[in-house]
């Protein structure tokens, strides 16, 4: 290619096409991105390895191959030193596989490590479908890593990655072949979004509508960012009687919701937006931040000093906290630095002071008599799910102004940090039940999912035909399975955006447009009158 590197997998990558230079647009560099490339290419080595020798395959094994394909999203590791020490994990654990291929003098090459160029120069349409199951995986892994966490694994979730990673790497596999495990990623992350819901749902509690506060309590606090919840009770058990308030922000924010959570009465509110404004926000806070997961930005020098990382986030220089949990020196550097003299007054975007979460299924469907009768009665006559990933990308001020434009008749779903362009308004009641319902991060897209099923068993018809209309954002790899998710369960009428994905090419385009009627956003006033009339 003659590229300094190749990274097409996140929706601001450079020009809609592709980050090819010296560092890519979220700021890995063109070192970083081919230390990952080859991380992605020893995974499929070891995917190879296991053919013929699963009886060799332990938990050990799917646990590092969930590690290294969660280390790979964008925004979540950007130290050289940690992703190669993960690639000579990944090639020991190939050679405890396959020992007599590291002293084989015949070159056969079954059980090599993978050429990602053959994948970034192959015909665009295997490229497509490949980069499908590819960034389709890395995000299911994120998943399955949490649920992992918490001691809830499935053997098949594990065995398919060794199916995805194999597929990728055959390059004579064509669309026949590939496009059916592209829909499988949408079927095998519904059972890891399931599984990670009763993860987190037996171990904390079903989430409850919850009013969060925006205002941040003088005196010494900490932020926390990110999706791991375990991180987040282990450290609001460390800060007990310690006088640190903890304050989540973007995806954590559904964290308020869980009783096991809420009942710490530290843990006070949310700081700030969505991930993409954390440069700006964090600048100078007089307190530290704990990133969980992705999504970490480079850090400026006006707070690089306060962030640190954990689990498979790393950032040269940033202090990481290890598997043990001492959040020792989180807490220290929170009491150095004191917090705000004063409470500090902060304001979502469109200058609420307070937001909701806490929608889940459980809660929603609680209520399902209340919101059929509605629909029957006409007080309810549409269901837009308005959620997925945040950016920074021009043009994501569509969500707010679709948002703001939904009648007053319509119920508003929302969930991941999408949400954050909207999720401070004040979009009133229909029955007694809020216009706007946070159900939660991305993960719970299963909420989602199980609303629509039961709607439309309530009412006898499919899913499609349901008054429901899916207005979704993406950013990384996560939005990705979500979307094959949905496609694998049949529906249909998706409005994407803000763009399309990079990595799909005019034919595969043109495939999920013949069979799922995707399209791309255009206006929110073109978009409404086009769903409702």
């Amino acid at each position: 290619m003659g590229n300094q590197m190749f990274c097409f997998q996140c929706e601001q990558t450079a020009g809609c096409k592709a980050c090819t230079g010296g560092a890519g647009v979220c700021g890995k560099k063109a070192d970083t991105a081919e230390l990952q490339d080859k991380l992605t290419g020893a995974l499929i080595g070891l995917a190879r390895a296991t053919e013929g020798n699963e009886e060799l395959v332990t938990s050990e094994t799917h646990k590092l191959v969930l590690e290294a394909l969660f280390t790979t999203i964008t925004n979540v590791n950007f130290n050289n030193e940690t992703i190669a020490t993960l690639i000579d994990r990944v090639k020991a654990e190939k050679e405890r596989l396959v020992p007599r291929c590291f002293g084989c003098s015949s070159a056969c090459g079954r059980n090599d490590d993978y050429d990602m160029q053959r994948l970034w120069n192959a015909d665009e349409d295997i490229r497509s479908l490949k980069s499908l199951i590819l960034f389709g995986i890395r995000g299911v892994a994120a998943y399955a890593y949490h649920a992992a966490v918490l001691g809830y694994t499935d053997e098949s979730i594990n065995n398919f990655f060794f199916k995805a990673l194999f597929a990728i790497g055959m390059d004579d596999w064509g669309m026949d072949e590939l496009l059916p495990i592209v829909l499988e990623v949408g079927e095998i992350n519904l059972k890891c979004m399931a599984l990670l819901d009763k993860a987190n749902t037996e171990t904390y509690g079903n989430p409850v509508p919850t009013e969060v506060s925006l205002i941040v309590e003088k005196g010494p606090f900490i932020v926390i960012s990110g999706h791991d919840l375990y991180d987040l009770k282990q450290l609001l058990e460390q800060t007990k009687g310690e006088g640190i308030n903890v304050y989540t922000h973007s995806e954590m924010l559904p964290a308020h919701a869980y009783p096991e959570l809420k009942k710490y009465a530290h843990l006070k509110g949310n700081f700030g937006t969505a991930w993409q404004n954390q440069q700006k926000e964090f600048a100078n806070i007089p307190a530290p931040i704990l990133f969980t997961t992705n999504c970490l930005m480079p850090p400026k020098a006006s707070y690089a000093d306060r962030v640190f990382t954990t689990e498979v986030v790393s950032y040269p220089e940033i202090v990481h906290i290890d598997e043990d949990k001492d959040f020792t020196p989180v807490i220290e550097k929170a009491l150095a630095l004191g917090g705000y003299p004063t409470d500090m007054r902060f304001t979502g975007i469109n200058g609420g002071e307070k937001v909701l979460t806490g929608f889940a299924h459980n809660t929603v469907l609680s209520v399902a008599d209340t919101v059929i009768e509605a629909v029957k009665s006409g007080a309810i006559k549409h269901f837009f799910l308005v959620g997925g990933c945040d950016g920074a990308k021009p043009g994501r001020n569509y969500y707010t102004e679709f948002v703001k434009q939904t009648p007053p008749d319509s119920i508003v779903l929302t969930l991941a940090c999408g949400k954050y362009r909207f999720n401070d308004l004040d979009l009133g009641t229909i029955g007694g039940l809020p216009r706007l319902m946070d159900m939660g991060q991305c993960n719970d897209a299963y909420s989602a999912i199980k609303v629509a099923v039961a709607l439309s068993e309530a009412f006898g018809c499919g899913v499609n035909d349901l008054p429901l209309s899916m207005v979704l954002s993406w950013y990384e790899q996560k939005a990705v399975c979500i979307l094959l998710t949905l496609l694998h369960l049949g529906i249909k009428n998706i409005l994407l955006g803000p763009s399309l994905p990079a990595f799909v090419s005019p034919n595969v385009l043109n495939f999920l447009v013949e069979k799922f009627n995707i399209a791309p956003i255009s206006t929110p006033e073109e978009d409404l009158k086009m769903i409702i009339g």
